[in-house]
């Protein structure tokens, strides 16, 4: 093995993708991409903000529509005073409350039917500027639903909000009808809050939900870039077999020396994109996470990075990405085209979806039975280790393992695919069946 011809291979594929105009238009979407999904649905949610005029007829007896106005009052300076106290806050975030009230309080008439009639145009003829009315009757005490007209009923949003206030309301007439004193019943019924500390020495993460939040985009950021640069080797081993250009390589370089080319230069060409991702997450974070290290409650920490903790991320990801990619260019080498490939490349596809499916539970418990046995297998140990990292630093025997079984299994993927590599570039026109892959995997 020459290490000469691996670096020209790994060069002139490292260079020729980096140049490349769609490179760096995926690599600006996904940032793009990520910061619109955050963003926008945040501007979108505090530009639909709403007040409506609502008639309220009050059938109960018990001043519902009048003890509503008050706590929709209430509620509504509650939200501006947390706002107030918040201004470095994103618009609209945490903003729960969509719709502001005005209430117009009415009795039942003598004729119902007339009086809902009379409301039906009001809202319909814009008269007043009346949005909607709701109509209280007795059995809303009990277990009756409030009824509620307007032009449009699919504002659900809307709806939950005055749905929160109006129970609000009735749950503390029910009370005072059954002899309990509302806000002593508030208080003894207080949910309990927990304040989660960790215990020094026992992970890594520190920041409660911050530390949450990071192990889960490390987890998503490795799983996009395994599925995006592992077909990148096996689109273009079919290149170079299509076009045959490889008959003309193989016969100045070896075929192992050729796929541990590709696989080093775009094995580059990912850290390179991710660095680009990181540090354009960094640069977009960073005005975020100084307002909130400014309002950061007390006794509640950041997320920290030690350098242990980023050696071993890199180095799980460079095991990763092989640990794939030689899945992916043994399946280039065995077929003829795109097609035929993409059919087979669904089996790796299945590996790298498992540990998505197992995420909250590892989430939850980073030590159970389960979070173990998948970081110590090979083609899950890329996605599961980093998480379990990033949340609580594993015992230093199953890091070790992990890296002993993982190490070992790219080395023999990397001996196999070169097997296969070798005979399947010179195959051409047939589509091989999985035992003529065997074989080729075999032959001496």
């Amino acid at each position: 093995m020459r290490l000469d011809n691996i670096f020209v291979v790994l060069k002139r594929e490292y260079l020729s993708r980096v140049k490349n105009k769609g490179f760096w238009i995926a690599t600006l979407a996904v940032p793009l991409f990520a910061s619109a999904v955050t963003i926008l649905p945040t501007l979108l949610m505090s530009k639909s903000h709403t007040s409506q005029t609502i008639v309220v007829v009050d059938a109960t007896g018990q001043g519902v529509a009048e003890a509503l106005k008050t706590q929709m009052a209430k509620t509504a300076a509650a939200k501006s005073k947390e706002a107030a106290a918040a201004p470095a806050r994103r618009p609209g975030k945490g903003d729960s409350r969509l719709a502001d009230f005005t209430i117009e309080a009415q009795t039942p008439a003598a004729d119902p039917q007339a009086q809902r009639n009379e409301l039906d145009a009001r809202v319909r003829n814009g008269k007043g500027k009346v949005d909607a009315w709701m109509w209280l009757g007795p059995g809303v005490l009990k277990d009756e639903a409030a009824e509620y007209h307007a032009r449009n009923t699919t504002n659900f949003l809307t709806q939950d909000t005055l749905r929160g206030d109006l129970s609000e309301v009735v749950r503390r007439v029910r009370l005072r009808q059954a002899g309990v004193d509302p806000a002593r019943m508030e208080e003894l019924t207080k949910r309990v809050e927990l304040d989660a500390k960790q215990v020094p020495g026992t992970g890594t993460s520190g920041g409660g939900i911050a530390g949450l939040i990071f192990a889960v985009v490390l987890f998503f950021l490795l799983y996009m870039s395994i599925l995006m640069w592992g077909q990148q080797v096996m689109t273009g081993v079919l290149e170079e077999k299509g076009t045959r250009v490889i008959e003309v390589l193989i016969s100045a370089i070896t075929p192992f020396e050729l796929m541990m080319g590709k696989l080093l230069g775009i094995c580059f060409v990912g850290m390179t994109q991710l660095a680009i991702w990181l540090g354009t997450v960094l640069v977009l974070t960073a005005p975020g996470i100084v307002a909130t290290l400014a309002f950061l409650p007390a006794g509640m920490t950041m997320p920290t990075l030690t350098i242990g903790m980023m050696l071993n991320l890199a180095f799980l990801f460079i095991l990763g990405f092989f640990a794939y990619a030689t899945f992916y260019a043994a399946i280039g080498a065995s077929f003829n085209n795109l097609q035929e490939a993409q059919q087979v490349a669904s089996v790796a596809v299945v590996f790298i979806v498992a540990p998505v499916m197992v995420l909250n539970q590892i989430i939850n418990d980073p030590s159970s039975t389960t979070a173990v046995a998948m970081s110590l297998f090979p083609l899950f140990t890329p996605l599961i280790m980093p998480l379990r990292i990033a949340i609580e630093m594993p015992p230093f025997w199953q890091l070790a393992l992990a890296y002993v079984l993982t190490f070992s299994f790219v080395i023999g993927m990397i001996w196999i695919c070169s097997r296969i590599y070798r005979v399947g570039i010179l195959m051409y026109g047939k589509k091989p069946t999985i035992q003529e892959i065997w074989r080729w995997a075999w032959y001496s």
